[in-house]
């Protein structure tokens, strides 16, 4: 079971949190239950969720408060209309969320866009942040073909869908975007849909994911990445999207870089092989805890 626990972000926009495991003592303050438990924050990437990292912050639970966030625009967090969606919204979402419930200095873990976020803040807020592992995210630009590329594909998609099999099916199988068949992608989507009264629609709003997107796509990011001097580890999927001459520069270019990556895994490296996810994870996390 995960606890809701709610806070608030740095303009004002309501944000869910999820900790899995044992919660706080009753009457405990939450900086006092994170200073006898190392912690972890978990951040979805660009349509994802809290729930994705559920299997994950289980196995962490055990030695670490594990905590995952539903970033703005997602999951059950706010999604106000006029709510900003630059990365320095996220990046302050993630810094007030670790202040308000006491966890820093904490690991980072971040997929994709979150992995982003994760950097991003340890650049910022060294004092915050003990370790980051980044979760298949390029630190190069991905320009203006590739944001269109986005649009063209969220206006592919059927919606509603008629049932939340329809949904495994087009994302698993069915999806012109995607070169081969994946039923662990099908699942993912299924995730990040919610029951209307004419059919199954995802939980966020494409057009705030797209202006999400369109602030971190046309700028390449190595200058935060070489700010991050705590231990960092960058994994990738094989068949994933950040290629692996990219991934060992990044490497290169932080401070305390290492590398893994996980065989038979695309850019959901997490949920398409969690087993393996974790062996590649554990040797990193395993060191910090050491000191």
């Amino acid at each position: 079971m995960a606890r809701r626990i709610d806070v608030t972000g740095a303009d004002g926009v309501r944000l869910a949190a999820w900790e899995f495991g044992d919660p706080p003592k009753t009457g405990s303050d939450p900086a006092e239950h994170a200073a006898g438990n190392t912690s972890v924050l978990l951040l979805h990437g660009l349509m994802g969720r809290a729930s994705h990292w559920a299997p994950t912050a289980r196995w962490l639970s055990g030695r670490y408060r594990a905590v995952a966030l539903d970033q703005r625009g997602h999951g059950r967090s706010d999604k106000p209309a006029q709510a900003s969606f630059t990365r320095d919204a996220y990046v302050d979402d993630t810094e007030a969320a670790l202040e308000q419930l006491g966890l820093g200095p904490t690991v980072l873990i971040g997929h994709a866009m979150g992995a982003l976020t994760a950097w991003q803040l340890a650049a910022k807020r060294p004092d915050l942040v003990r370790g980051v592992i980044i979760c298949d995210m390029r630190a190069s630009a991905l320009g203006a073909a590739s944001q269109r590329e986005w649009a063209q594909w969220f206006k592919a998609w059927p919606l509603p869908f008629a049932t939340l099999a329809d949904v495994r099916k087009w994302f698993g199988e069915d999806d012109p975007w995607v070169e081969r068949p994946n039923p662990a992608r099908g699942e993912f989507y299924a995730e990040v849909m919610a029951e209307s009264p004419d059919g199954w629609r995802p939980v966020f709003d494409p057009d705030q994911m797209l202006r999400s997107r369109e602030t971190w796509v046309y700028n390449a990011h190595w200058e935060e990445l070489a700010q991050v001097r705590c231990p960092t580890l960058v994994v990738r999927g094989l068949d994933g999207e950040l290629g692996r001459a990219e991934a060992q520069e990044m490497v290169r270019v932080l401070p305390r870089g290492q590398y893994a990556e996980v065989a038979d895994a695309g850019h959901l490296v997490h949920y398409d092989q969690p087993e393996a996810w974790r062996t590649a994870i554990e040797p990193f996390l395993a060191a910090l805890r050491a000191g």
